[in-house]
């Protein structure tokens, strides 16, 4: 185990194609040499970097395989441990469900009582 210990102004410092680490579980990996060999891209890596990718990385359901791979790139431990820094994805998503929610809130209303209005308009004119 390295005994290094990564701050988050050195792990956001490493985050292009050319020096990449990566925080999962509290532990911060060096995988700039990884970035061609990952199976969903480099831009699903580059999207995790300088934040927590912890969440990111259990949802996708990673190989034994794979989890072997991260003791060879182990950097050192994260300053701050275990940590809930953003996520890149999970952020974007939230957003999404969040504006989806607001922008879907005015219709949920205003529709079904526009078509009821309207039926019963109908039924008293026609």
């Amino acid at each position: 185990m390295a005994d290094k210990t990564i701050t988050i102004d050195d792990l956001r410092a490493h985050k292009t194609k050319e020096s990449f680490y990566i925080l999962i579980h509290g532990m911060v990996y060096d995988a700039t040499n990884f970035m061609d060999e990952h199976p969903g891209g480099d831009e699903v890596l580059l999207a995790e970097g300088g934040q927590d990718a912890t969440e990111a990385f259990e949802d996708v359901g990673h190989s034994d395989e794979a989890r072997a791979l991260l003791p060879g790139m182990l950097v050192g431990a994260f300053e701050g441990g275990v940590t809930k820094l953003k996520s890149g994805a999970a952020a974007a998503q939230a957003s999404r469900v969040s504006g989806a929610v607001e922008t879907g809130s005015n219709l949920m209303y205003f529709v079904p009582l526009g078509l009821l209005g309207a039926y019963f308009a109908w039924r008293f004119y026609a």
